[in-house]
């Protein structure tokens, strides 16, 4: 089983988001019992709060729920716990090296990685107010997640 962990800062709009439509990517493509999906955030000022209302009513838009969310901060044994660790800019990595105190396995990432652009961040909604371009992006990332993980499975 893949174990996949999203983060971003707050955890209430990018790695949700991510890990909501990843779990519905790998729906379809009926794997759920070959991954196990959650998200986290970097910061501690949003524990417990759900999907931030804009991006749940984008997620929607494309028939996918995210109900139940609560959010929760990246722990240190978290990068034991997971497999990778895909987080949605370069202050999230920074923050996640610190939290899990480095990368020794090689699991930290940064999603934009999987099409391409590994330098490139999903921008953050809460500042853009744009929830379509981050939507594009995290869909564009978690396929190229998902194609990534399916072609190194048949390796």
């Amino acid at each position: 089983m893949t174990k996949i962990l999203f983060v971003c800062h707050g955890n209430i709009c990018r790695s949700p988001m991510a890990e909501f439509v990843m779990k519905d990517l790998v729906k379809k493509a009926g794997l759920e019992s070959q991954f196990h999906i959650e998200s986290a955030a970097t910061s501690t000022e949003e524990i417990g709060n759900p999907v931030y209302p804009p991006a749940h009513r984008k997620l929607a838009e494309h028939g996918i729920g995210s109900d139940g969310h609560a959010a929760r901060q990246l722990r240190n044994e978290d990068y034991d716990r997971f497999d990778l660790l895909i987080g949605m800019d370069k202050a999230n990595l920074r923050n996640m090296h610190r939290i899990c105190g480095g990368d020794f396995d090689g699991k930290i990432h940064l999603l934009m990685e999987y099409v391409g652009y590994p330098e490139a961040e999903v921008a953050d909604p809460w500042y853009t107010d744009d929830f379509e371009a981050t939507w594009r992006d995290v869909l564009a990332g978690c396929q190229g997640l998902l194609g990534a993980l399916r072609s190194k499975e048949s390796e």
